[in-house]
């Protein structure tokens, strides 16, 4: 099913507000509808779809979008979303689910983070206009379309080629609703601040859609125990937010709270070189102890740099491609609480099974 129509507002429906509209189509309660929605055309006029799964539970409650690959290369989320609109039971489903598992499509076929030609980011264009560049002529229509109808999102992303992450979520905790859902989603680390204008999550948030980004991980790949952790966060909202009412809100155990301004918290490489990483995302560090050591390819021990933590703390984001200028990011480091130091301490003792999460 696919539409190339022009956009219209989507319809009203007279009946109230149980079914889920889209420029002219509509899903009706109970119903579960897979769609291939037109938002562009390839050199050869031929249509560029969007794959959009809607799920419309036979009871009312209300409507959460889950999107992913904004950036085309980045690929844990796309699993998270598939397996949430195929794979889970939703036959009690109270509301709605809005799933799109790959919205930038060019640049997922290329497997590239941005728009093929346009060298253009979809997850700088949102809300996105008519009459404007491809990227935001797209963002519009998914945005009109699937977005402005929600009542909350989830939108998932990975780290950036090169780079890897734990699972953490960027909110505006200065947004009630955001911290409800934020605090829901159940991971350990919350970085907090609007996000840039064009994201996604920030112009969703400021047309009244309360929503959260989902960072897990790095690009090109499915890394299967992030996206499980993910989905234990999808159920833990759907169960804060009434959607899934068998489900249970899942505590993580232990949650820090990061400023995004605070640039102090990512160490920069001072040398350029070879990177020898000793340690991973989502470990824990100790004040002094060697996080990685840059040399040339002499490898003379002179020239030998060592990194070392200057605060105990955790790993949250962390190289990948070992090779760095002098002034690139080598990992980003936060500090602890003492008590949610001693939390971590004491999970990693007792063998926590969702400490696997983290690494």
């Amino acid at each position: 099913m696919s539409d190339t129509r022009t956009d219209e507002p989507p319809d009203t429906d007279a009946d109230g507000e149980d079914v889920f509209t889209y420029n002219g189509g509509r899903v009706d309660p109970g119903e579960s509808v897979n769609i291939r929605y037109g938002i562009s055309e390839t050199y050869l006029g031929d249509p560029v779809r969007v794959p959009v799964t809607v799920v419309n539970g036979q009871y009312p409650g209300p409507t959460v979008f889950l999107s992913a690959a904004a950036h085309g290369d980045e690929l844990n989320g796309i699993e998270v979303v598939r397996e949430v609109a195929h794979d889970w039971d939703h036959t009690e489903l109270h509301g709605t689910l809005v799933c799109l598992p790959v919205m930038n499509v060019p640049g997922f076929l290329a497997q590239e983070r941005y728009l093929p030609i346009y060298d253009r980011d979809l997850n700088r264009s949102f809300p996105g206009r008519e009459g404007s560049t491809s990227a935001r002529r797209m963002a519009h229509r998914i945005f009109t379309n699937f977005i402005e109808p929600c009542d909350l999102g989830l939108d998932f992303h990975t780290s950036t080629r090169g780079r890897t992450n734990m699972l953490h979520v960027r909110a505006d905790m200065e947004h009630a609703d955001i911290v409800r859902l934020a605090n829901a989603f159940s991971s350990n680390v919350i970085i907090d601040g609007q996000g840039p204008s064009g994201t996604l999550r920030r112009e969703a948030t400021d047309a009244g859609v309360p929503t959260i980004t989902i960072e897990m991980g790095e690009a090109h790949r499915f890394q299967r125990s992030l996206i499980d952790r993910a989905l234990t966060g999808v159920a833990s909202v759907l169960a804060e937010f009434g959607l899934h009412r068998d489900s249970s809100v899942h505590w993580p155990g232990w949650r820090i709270l990061i400023d995004d301004t605070d640039e102090k918290t990512w160490l920069r490489a001072d040398a350029g070189g070879m990177v020898d990483m000793k340690h991973g995302r989502g470990e824990l560090v100790q004040e002094g102890d060697v996080i990685c050591t840059i040399t040339d390819p002499f490898k003379e021990e002179e020239d030998i740099v060592s990194v070392e933590a200057p605060f105990t703390g955790l790993i949250v984001g962390v190289l990948e491609n070992p090779v760095v200028y002098p002034g690139n990011p080598l990992c980003h480091l936060v500090g602890l609480k003492p008590e949610t130091q001693t939390a971590l301490e004491r999970e990693r003792n007792e063998g926590d099974p969702l400490l696997r999460y983290l690494e």
